[in-house]
């Protein structure tokens, strides 16, 4: 990997890192207010996945014989636009933004920004995002593979969150 993917890397892991402590913390606020957790047995799945994305961006891009030296601007602005979009998802929500399924009975779903045009966009952005951070470093297996993965374990999260949803409102 060349000087400036390593940069990107390690600053998109630092940003995830900063989230997890956003959402840590909302967390924190949520329970001590009422709220509930959800699907805690999927989420540990989650926290898999997202680690070995990273190890096989690092790994591929280890192995590859060609290396990118020169950005794709195109990709580059599609991650852009899709950290405009989480950062969207992250403010509307504010401290009921979470990487878990957590709920306040009685509270009713927010649905103003860009939740007031598609259900759940921060899992679009993040399937995106495991598609665009790969190609952008010339990692097109883990490109492929890793927004397969997140979809199918969308198939279990959307299910449980939508149940959490309805019955807490």
């Amino acid at each position: 990997m060349t000087t400036w993917m390593w940069f990107f890397i390690v600053a998109v892991i630092i940003q995830r890192l900063v989230e997890l402590s956003i959402a840590r913390s909302n967390e924190k606020w949520m329970k001590r207010i009422g709220g509930i957790e959800k699907g805690e047995k999927h989420y540990k799945w989650f926290i898999m996945l997202h680690c070995c994305f990273f190890i096989s961006i690092i790994i591929e891009t280890s192995i590859n014989k060609h290396v990118l030296t020169n950005v794709n601007y195109f990709l580059l602005i599609i991650f852009l636009v899709a950290q405009a979009v989480r950062v969207w998802c992250i403010h509307t929500l504010g401290k009921f933004w979470n990487t878990k399924v957590i709920v306040l009975p009685g509270v009713a779903l927010i649905k103003k920004g860009p939740y007031k045009y598609i259900k759940h966009p921060n899992y679009i952005v993040v399937g995106v995002e495991l598609f665009v951070i790969p190609m952008l470093v010339g990692a097109q297996l883990t490109a492929l593979l890793f927004p397969v993965c997140h979809l199918l374990l969308l198939r279990v999260r959307i299910l449980q969150e939508e149940k959490a949803l309805t019955r807490a409102t």
